[in-house]
């Protein structure tokens, strides 16, 4: 019997970018489109975040993007976004 976990199957491990940055950001009611240092775009619909869904154009305009471009974040509805959690496929802190 084999306990290794190369015998089990592969091991799912979450992505964790070391170079990807936020450079600016566009959001409306339907969607956040992200720009990264390095070219990458990353579009995601805002219906993911339940918080940012709520709030008000005016309240989602008001946005900072903190740490060097590590995260996003809203101070009027205290949300906080990783660039690393969209880059996986989404943010548990607001799902």
């Amino acid at each position: 019997m084999s306990t290794s976990a190369e015998a089990n199957g592969p091991t799912s491990r979450a992505y964790v970018p070391t170079t990807a940055l936020a450079k600016s950001l566009e959001i409306d009611d339907a969607e956040m489109r992200v720009v990264f240092t390095n070219g990458r775009v990353l579009c995601v619909p805002i219906q993911w975040f339940p918080t940012l869904h709520r709030a008000s154009r005016e309240q989602r305009q008001n946005y900072e993007i903190a740490g060097g471009g590590i995260s996003l974040h809203w101070p009027e509805i205290d949300e906080d976004l990783s660039v690393a959690g969209l880059l996986a496929g989404g943010d548990r802190q607001s799902m």
